[in-house]
């Protein structure tokens, strides 16, 4: 009975996320409505997104540096929970962490790494489905270590069926047509991240749609609803070295959204999309501050989260999000113990297909009372550049081009961030003060 009881509190909280919208304040809220300065310390977690916060490319921001050694005691341990989420997914955990800790000089665990597809591994209705991965970096160790079991690459497609990537001249067979092998049914399809070749992927990626996961096979009308398709990091573009931001993920999706849809008359339909903005993805950040705190010797719960970013699209829409699904959950507690019958099963559904219950999103623990968002000049977004627009229907980056997602509502005001500063530095020394915190 506890059980259906949490997931019938649950469903409450899930409806009030999609019935609030118009009905609860704007996730910018003005610094002085903030929380005010105290003497007494709050409980807080910390959520640094990582390209163009923290570094550029290779290079690591300076003011960076100076801000995590502040963060630090004189063990090295962190103050404070501190969780890197990144929509960066061609790296292993353990990789990504070993980086961070080279370039900010200090000691960074894996557990306090989130890439893009750390939360695939909730996903376990399709860890045993025969699944085509594309990507770059050691991408069949990623789907192994997430919990996928039975993994074809676009490579091992491309040796399988030769006569299928055609673009390149260089790359089509030149002698007799070989033959092909036989694979497996593919059963699911799984974009961790931008490929190298785009034409191939896109190529071959479209024939395993079309033909139902066997692309040897003729294809004599699609098959759709066509096979699932999950996808992580759905950044448009994202900022290294270069002067202007570089195409991410994102961009990647949009070319197979509408090459699907060109062919097929049909929409692209994904199963999941997994990253920055999705909710999911906060919530799995909040489970892993959850266990820093434990770590830390906490006996509260965490009460607030700051997330630091530098893409309005992806960190401040993200962060507002679920500022906004950490208000509704958080309101309707007592109404869900009393309402429990008046949520059709459906909206729990809903919720359960994207992960949320997976991660942190019964009622078992206390939520954080609110996510507030905190916009650096270091990365995508640059002031020099971009004035926050005065009309805040507008968004903060593209006024009124949306560079979000297509399967994203767009809502103007969830680009608008809690507080903007100059660097990283300055946004956890903000964190700090309002939070009460000495930080020395």
């Amino acid at each position: 009975a506890g059980v259906f009881s949490r997931l019938n509190m649950f469903k409450l909280g899930w409806r009030c996320v999609k019935l609030s919208r118009k009905m609860m304040n704007r996730a910018a809220a003005p610094a002085q409505t903030m929380r005010r300065y105290s003497t007494d310390r709050g409980l807080f977690g910390l959520l640094f997104d990582i390209d163009g916060v923290l570094v550029r490319g290779r290079t690591p921001i300076p003011a960076a540096k100076q801000c995590f050694r502040n963060l630090v005691d004189g063990n090295g341990n962190f103050k404070v929970p501190v969780v890197f989420v990144t929509n960066a997914g061609n790296s292993m955990r353990q990789t990504k962490a070993e980086q961070l800790s080279h370039l900010l000089e200090v000691e960074v665990s894996p557990e306090q790494v989130m890439l893009s597809h750390s939360p695939l591994r909730v996903f376990t209705q399709f860890h045993d489905m025969c699944v085509l991965v594309s990507g770059q970096g050691p991408v069949v160790d990623v789907a192994h270590n997430v919990g996928f079991k039975n993994v074809v690459t676009i490579d091992t497609l491309r040796e399988a069926y030769p006569l299928l990537d055609m673009v390149d001249h260089n790359r089509r067979p030149k002698e007799i047509i070989p033959p092909s092998k036989d694979l497996p049914p593919i059963e699911a399809v799984v974009l961790f991240g931008e490929p190298i070749r785009w034409e191939t992927n896109l190529q071959l990626i479209t024939d395993v749609l079309l033909s139902n996961g066997r692309p040897g096979n003729p294809v004599t009308s699609p098959h759709y609803p066509h096979i699932p398709v999950l996808a992580c990091n759905m950044d448009l573009l994202w900022m290294a070295e270069a002067k202007n931001p570089r195409f991410g993920h994102g961009m990647f999706l949009v070319c197979l959204e509408n090459i699907y849809k060109k062919i097929t008359g049909c929409e692209l339909k994904y199963e999941a999309l997994i990253g920055k903005p999705s909710v999911v993805t906060y919530n799995y950040a909040e489970l892993l501050i959850r266990q820093q705190a434990e770590n830390l010797g906490w006996t509260q719960p965490v009460e607030r989260l700051y997330a630091i970013g530098d893409n309005p699209m992806a960190d401040i829409y993200g962060a507002n999000l679920y500022n906004r699904y950490l208000k509704a959950i958080n309101c309707t507690r007592a109404q869900a113990q009393a309402h429990v019958g008046d949520i059709p099963y459906e909206v729990f559904d809903d919720a359960k297909r994207s992960g949320e219950v997976s991660v942190g999103g019964s009622f078992e623990h206390r939520l954080p009372e609110g996510c507030s968002s905190i916009l650096v000049c270091t990365g995508v977004y640059n002031h020099d550049q971009q004035d926050l627009p005065s009309d805040p229907e507008q968004t903060v980056t593209e006024q009124q081009i949306f560079h979000g997602h297509r399967d994203f509502c767009f809502d103007p005001s969830l680009t608008q961030p809690s507080f903007v500063v100059q660097d990283v530095r300055e946004g956890v020394e903000l964190v700090f003060q309002l939070e009460g915190w000495p930080l020395e």
